[in-house]
């Protein structure tokens, strides 16, 4: 007796049930290739291993990345000095497993250097933005508070991500168009109010942290150079020097002086003390940001304070 031929519903309930084992039979990646894996789900794409000396630098090393990298800080937290930091076996295991460290360099973080040395590793790539920006041994270290140098990071940062991940070139500028363009707009807004309103008028500093933002936004720092270094460094400035910046908050010489909180030593909080007695307006600034803060918001922050600080001295 002859079969019958399958009815229509039969047959299309087949080729659906083969579509389906079809379907499940392979997976795909981010770039869309497949896995080959039956059934198994698609592998996760590799992170590049980031890890940053200290914060300010991570916080922009994560945002220009996005999704596709790894960020860890050695320093995260206000309290900690990079300059006398002392590295941990944790930070050398980090920095072994790392593809990629920034570190800011100009003497600053030596420790750094010291710990990619001992952990040598094939293909890893690494940013000393000293060398980059062309800071020489003994200029002012604190790189990350000169705008020119923080948009020379952002796009080596770039070209770095590029080169050890090229799949995902597309994707690492448009994470720096987005940050440049969005992220970072109130930080240069906040820099040009200051230079439009107030360029030339004088200024003190307790440090050489504040020079980079002094420059870009056109304030007239009159602390003596030698001073700044000294405090920095946490060396003594000279008698004459001393003598001059005193000089400078008891005469109403300067409008504004601007305060490293992370830094205040006996002497830096006797001249804050006698700003404040001389109605001189104090703006506080720190060296590293908050352990939860972006790069972006606190420098603003800063920025605005600084901004109203000046405003309340020159009544503009």
């Amino acid at each position: 007796m002859p079969l019958r031929p399958p009815s229509a519903p039969v047959v299309l309930a087949l080729v659906a049930l083969i579509a389906v084992a079809a379907g499940c039979g392979s997976g795909a990646t981010r770039d869309g290739a497949s896995s080959g894996s039956a059934g198994a789900p698609a592998p996760a794409p590799a992170r590049i291993e980031v890890v940053a000396a200290e914060n300010f630098w991570g916080s922009i090393a994560a945002q220009l990345g996005g999704d596709r990298v790894d960020v860890v800080d050695v320093i995260a937290s206000p309290d900690t000095d990079p300059h006398d930091y002392e590295p941990t076996p944790q930070d050398s295991r980090t920095v072994a497993q790392a593809d990629y460290v920034i570190a800011n360099g100009v003497g600053y973080d030596p420790w750094a250097t010291k710990l990619v040395d001992a952990n040598p590793v094939s293909g890893r790539r690494v940013l000393d933005v000293g060398d980059l920006v062309g800071a020489r041994p003994g200029d002012n270290p604190h790189r990350w508070y000169f705008p020119a140098d923080v948009e020379r990071v952002i796009d080596q940062i770039t070209a770095d991500y590029q080169a050890i991940d090229p799949a995902d070139a597309a994707y690492f500028d448009e994470q720096r168009h987005d940050f440049e363009t969005t992220a970072l707009a109130p930080y240069h807004q906040a820099l040009q109010d200051i230079r439009r309103r107030f360029a030339g008028t004088p200024v003190g500093a307790s440090e050489s942290i504040f020079v980079g933002l002094a420059d870009a936004t056109g304030l007239d720092l009159v602390t003596p150079p030698a001073y700044l270094t000294a405090i920095s460094e946490g060396t003594d400035p000279t008698a004459r020097d001393k003598a001059s910046v005193d000089a400078q908050i008891h005469d109403g010489v300067v409008k504004v002086f601007v305060f490293n909180s992370q830094n205040a030593t006996p002497d830096v909080q006797a001249l804050v003390d006698a700003a404040d007695a001389a109605d001189i307006p104090v703006a506080t600034i720190t060296e590293t940001p908050p352990s939860d803060g972006t790069f972006q918001a606190w420098q603003t922050g800063q920025l605005e304070a600084l901004a109203a600080a000046l405003a309340r001295a020159t009544g503009r």
